[in-house]
This record gives C-alpha cells, structure tokens and sequence, in this order.
C-alpha cells in the first residue's frame, strides 16, 4: 500500500511541474481573444463575457447567455433579450423576455437600470402598463388593452407616462421603457404589442476606449474585479498596461502582474506547492493508519464490554419527541447552514418538520388562518401544548429562502411586548420552510374595523386609541433598532383576546444602515399604504413607515379599509381622500359615525387631533413627515388629554366601554379559530 501512495505522489508531482510550467503560457491572452456568438448577434468582445469567454475577460455584470438561439442579458434580476449590438456605439437594442411575445405575461417586476452601468436612449421613456383594472380613466389618448391576468377577473388595463402607476383600483403595474412617441404612434393606429417588442436602447457606462488601444496592440482585454479596471492580457504573458506596444527601444512589452504568469516564478511556486501537496499525502495516510487503529481497538473493546452487560427494556411503544431543544445558553451562529447544525438558530428553536405537520394536522385547510406576506400561516397546537401560527413558504426558491432568512434574523434580535414572538423554524434544508409564531387568537385589526369581526359592533374610541399607541411604539422600537417594516398596514396588526397589539409579518422587512439616510430598493408593500415617495425615487427611509402608518390612523378614525374601488373614484386611495376631507375642513365626512363624533365632545377632540397626525404622517415629501417616535409621543400626549377631558367633565369611561363592548361576541377558542382568518396581501409588490 505504501509503494501505491509513493507511486501517485510521484505521479501527482509530475503533473503539478507540468500545469506549473503551462502556466507560462499566454492562456488569458486566448481566452479573451474569443468572442461571443449567438444567432444575430456575433462579435461581441469587450467589456461582456460569457459562452466561450471567462468572467474575467469581461465586468461582472454584463454576462451575456446563448439561449434558443438567442442572446439573453440580466438586469437587476430581469431578463433581457438583445435585439441588437451597436460595437461602435457601444449600445445595446434590448426587450424584456416577458414583454417580448406580447404584452399580457408580464412579470410584475419594475424596469430598474443601474445608472453606473447603462443609460437609456433619449428617444426612450418610462411608461407605466397597469392590469385588472376594475374601470378605466378617460384618456385623450388610445392606450387602454385587454388582458387575461391570472389572479383578477378584470381584463382592463391601460398606459400612463411615467414611472407613477394611475388610480388605485388596478391589480398590478410595471414600469417599462418604451418609445417616447409611444402614444403618437398609437394614434396612427400602430399595435401597443408591437412597439413594445422594438424594445429600447441603453448605453453602456464601461469604459471602452482603452480597450481600442490594447486590441490595436494584438492584446486582449479582460477585466480586474479586485482593482474595478480594465487590464489588457498580452501575447507573450504579461499584463496590467493599455497596450501591448513596447514603451521604449529595447525594453519588454508589457508590464508582468499577478494575472500574467511569471515564468521562474511561477515554476518555483508550482513544485513549493506540489511539495507540500505531497507532504500532506503522506500526513494525511499516517493519520488515517491512525485513526482506524483506535477505532478497530474501541470495537473490540466495546464488543468484549457488552457481552457482560444486560440490555435495557424496549422503549417501543414510548412517545418520542421530534424538537431537538436546547437547553443551554443559545448560540449565535454566522452562517445560514448553521441551521443544520444544531438545535438552535440565532437562539430560537429549530423544529422538526414532521412535528410541525402533525401539530397542523397535516396543514388541514379549515386549520388555515390566512396569508402573510409570502406563506400561507396555519393554526397548530405543539407536543408541548403550546398554541401556535405556523407560516408555510409557498415555494422553495431562492427569493423565497432569503425572505425566510431575513425574518428569522430580524425576529430574533428584538424583543418588545406588541411585536409577535418567533419561537423557531425549520432548518433552510427541510423538506419545506416553515416559521413558528406565537399564537395571536383574536384576529387583525382589520378584520374588527371592517372586516368580518366588523359585524359584531364598532370598537370603542378608547380602544381603537391604544390600539394606535402599542401599534406606534412597536415601530418606533423597530427603527431605534435600525429595522424598517415595509408593509404596515391594519392586516399586520394582530390583536390577541384583550385588542392588546401584536405587529406581524417582516417577511418584506430591511436591516437598515445606520451611517446612511436611506437605501435603494425596488418598491415593496401593499397598495393604498406605500410612501408615494418612495415609489417615485425607490429611495428607503424610516418614514416610509411613518406614511404607511397615517394610512393606519385613517382606518381607526373612518373605519374604511385603504383601498376600496366600490367608493367614488376620487375617494378610492383612503389617503387622498383622508387628505381631501381635512383639508377642506370636512372631517365628519371621515369619522365613523359610530364613534360618536358629533354627540361626544371627547371623541370629537381626540379623532380632530389623531386626524392631524395622521394627515402629517400622510405628507407627500419625507422630509415633511414626523418620525415613529415623535408620532406615538404625540398619541400618549393625545390620550393624556383625553383622561384630562373625562375627568373633567366626570365621565365614566368604564361604564361607556362596557356598554359599547357588550356588543362584541366573547372571543372564540383555539378550537374556532380556525374559521378565523388572517388576510394579508403583502405579496402584492407595493407599487402595485
């Protein structure tokens, strides 16, 4: 056996000296000479890779693929395919893949550009396409269409200017660029299909002007990752200069760096490498000798042991609990395998997903509570006896695992009494991806203002006021820990048997930089609560929040749900027209008349002063807005004026909110509660 490990040591070194030496050839030169073939499109070199070309031949980012035939880009996690390469004008003719047959299979995903990447045509614009719209506006133009949308039975859509989606009574938008005499051109009754599938032109941002030089010079560009630069590989090995030309009479071409090979050097570094190669052969083999002589020793030992010693009685039959707890100090792991690792994650249980199945009855359907952001969420009770919501991921893709991830990790490192408590999940490699909450029993907040609940009487001001209170320290304890929600809206907020609140749902949540003023992201939310601001620059900040929650203070003043298309269409968006009815002094107009606006003068005080958070939290510039801290300060002041008010007029408050809660049916049990669902649609992509 020892003369079969020298034999391969020698073997393995001969190799080693031979891919050594090769290594001294001009390998990147020819590789990066290669160009990039595919059906109409030939001769692509510089700054793209891909096909025959290695990714360091070309940036990063412009990969470009053979597919059908057909070259294929990707852009901020959109396909394109390339109609057209203009080398000389380094411009790109592309088309979204989904807009490229037709109009009506889009993927609902924005058009986003990197500016440091590409920039758009002149002769282009951004357009709006909006789909399953329940009516459609008057337009002086013809750009309404037809389409069957999976999810609505609307058929009606129509294009708007701009990167703003129309009225909200639409299913969904996407914004694309098209041709700025799109309109123009429908007019002379050209087809809407048709001039979206010329697609657009985008310029590249990536220097090639040096590569002009090196490829004058019979070198080949390639691209630098760690210095961000282009490098121009030369015929004889060495890089790192613009050209290949010699500087001077008699002095070498080309200047040697780390990506050119090295000659001597290189040679040196192969056979130290190859040494040490052989070397941990040979420690690696002794070890091993090693190892499986202890092991032969312990198995006799162990054989020789039990021979003497009495088995214990069968534990069949025993009920064996599937949960790997810990109950040691929790660890803080780094990685996400670290899931698999052990029975903790981020210091919260990671359970078994046969336990969570049969704590779901096998996620029977009447179990079902309703729909989070991006999973269906269950009632289970576990072996323990513990009540809980398990959130199960509708599929098991990539997009799907780093939502999962993201709200593991931002649960389980803040802890404060009206947001939802994580108690574990299942490992990233389970068979499927599933969240355990607590169980919240007394449904949303939506559900009681207006939803189903709604039926058994209006919640009392009182109520709804704290409500308003845990709900805004709740967030603003997420953006003092450098969280931001994303998707606040009255479904999120849960409400257990005593309408304490629970804030729910960081599917869409951002760990939020705290040496910056905001981040950019592509819109995320649910329609009628998304900062207009933040859809129009897709800049991030806290106070996308802080307007998501005004929308939320409207609800508890009106009662009316943020979006309704049964409502005139001026009134559609409940925050325009929240903003409408106080600024022409009509808020009776809002106010639920069951609150008992214009018979207790309280009520009337305390809605007017709420309405006027409201309507600054509802300001269109971020800047105009308060924050969540100054927001539920000026709640806590609003309540401590109330209390001034009722005991100064010697109000019995205990005596009103029994006599208004009498008309609410006592909370059902964990039993019934399956025929109370959650509804969140929070899967909807916010712009839309």
């Amino acid at each position: 056996m020892n003369t079969h490990l020298l034999l391969s040591c020698a073997m393995f070194l001969v190799v080693m000296i031979n891919m050594t030496q090769s290594q001294g050839k001009d390998d990147l030169h020819s590789d990066c000479s290669k160009l990039f073939n595919c059906g109409n499109i030939q001769g692509v070199g510089y700054p793209f890779w891909g096909g025959n070309r290695l990714k360091s031949c070309g940036h990063p980012a412009l990969l470009l693929a053979c597919e059908d035939n057909t070259a294929r880009i990707t852009i901020s996690d959109v396909k394109y395919k390339v109609l057209d390469f203009y080398n000389s004008t380094d411009v790109l003719q592309i088309v979204r893949d989904d807009f490229s047959t037709g109009i009506c299979s889009p993927v609902f995903t924005n058009t986003i550009l990197d500016p440091a990447l590409f920039s758009m045509d002149n002769s282009y614009s951004y357009y709006t396409f909006n789909y399953g719209c329940l009516s459609l506006p008057t337009l002086s133009v013809p750009g309404q269409f037809s389409c069957n949308i999976s999810g609505t039975a609307n058929k009606n859509g129509y294009v708007t200017y701009g990167t703003t989606a129309g009225p909200g009574n639409c299913f969904k938008s996407v914004v694309f660029p098209t041709s700025q005499n799109l309109f123009s051109q429908l007019l002379n009754n050209s087809s809407l299909a048709k001039i979206v599938q010329q697609g657009f032109g985008i310029s590249l941002g990536v220097n090639t002007a040096a590569c002009r030089g090196c490829a004058n010079s019979k070198g080949a560009c390639g691209y630098n990752i760690s210095k961000n630069t282009m490098v121009c590989y030369c015929p004889d090995g060495s890089s790192g200069l613009a050209t290949c030309a010699p500087p001077a009479a008699g002095a070498p071409q080309g200047q040697p760096s780390s990506e050119g090979s090295q000659g001597k050097v290189s040679l040196k570094i192969g056979l130290f490498l190859a040494g040490a190669a052989i070397a941990g052969l040979l420690l690696g083999f002794w070890i091993f000798s090693y190892i499986q002589k202890r092991k032969r020793k312990r198995a006799a030992a162990a054989e020789a042991q039990s021979k003497s010693i009495t088995p214990p009685p069968s534990s069949k039959g025993l009920p064996i609990s599937s949960t790997n707890f810990s109950r040691t100090t929790p660890s803080y792991p780094t990685s996400k395998s670290d899931l698999d690792r052990g029975s903790t994650y981020f210091g919260v249980q990671v359970f078994n997903y046969t336990e969570l199945e049969e704590a779901t009855q096998n996620f029977d359907p009447s179990r079902e509570l309703g729909e989070g952001g991006f999973g269906t969420v269950y009632y289970g009770r576990l072996q323990d006896g513990r009540e809980v919501a398990v959130k199960r991921l509708f599929e098991n893709n990539l997009k799907r695992v780093e939502q999962f991830m993201n709200e593991v990790e931002i649960l389980t490192r803040l802890r404060h009494p009206n947001l939802v408590t994580l108690f574990g999940c299942t490992s990233r490699r389970s068979r499927e991806l599933l969240l355990v909450y607590e169980y919240i029993p007394n449904g949303t907040m939506a559900d009681h203002l207006f939803g189903k609940s709604s039926s058994t009487g209006p919640i009392p001001w009182r109520i709804r006021l704290n409500m308003a209170i845990e709900s805004a320290d709740a967030l603003a304890y997420l953006h003092k820990s450098d969280v931001i929600h994303r998707d606040v809206k009255t479904n999120n907020i849960l409400l257990d048997h005593s309408f304490r609140v629970k804030v729910a749902d960081f599917g869409l949540s951002r760990l939020f930089p705290t040496d910056v003023t905001h981040v950019s992201t592509a819109p995320q939310g649910t329609p009628g609560y998304v900062d207009p601001e933040y859809y129009q620059c897709y800049q991030l900040t806290d106070k996308s929040d802080v307007y998501s929650f005004g929308v939320v203070l409207c609800e508890l003043i009106s009662s009316k749900p943020a979006v309704d298309t049964n409502r005139h269409r001026h009134d559609i968006n409940l925050a325009s027209m929240a903003v409408n009815k106080i600024q022409n002094h009509s808020l009776h107009e809002l106010v639920d008349p069951a609150l008992g606006y214009d018979t207790d003068y309280s009520v009337k005080r305390m809605t007017t002063l709420v309405a006027e958070l409201a309507f600054r939290c509802l300001q269109q510039e971020r800047d105009m807005r308060p924050t969540m801290e100054e927001v539920a300060k000026a709640l806590k002041e609003i309540e401590q004026e109330e209390i001034t008010l009722q005991n100064a007029e010697v109000v019995d408050i205990r005596s009103d909110d029994t006599g208004l809660l009498k008309n609410f049916t006592p909370p059902f049990s964990p039993e019934s509660v399956v025929t109370d669902k959650w509804v969140s649609d929070s899967a909807i992509p916010n712009s839309f």
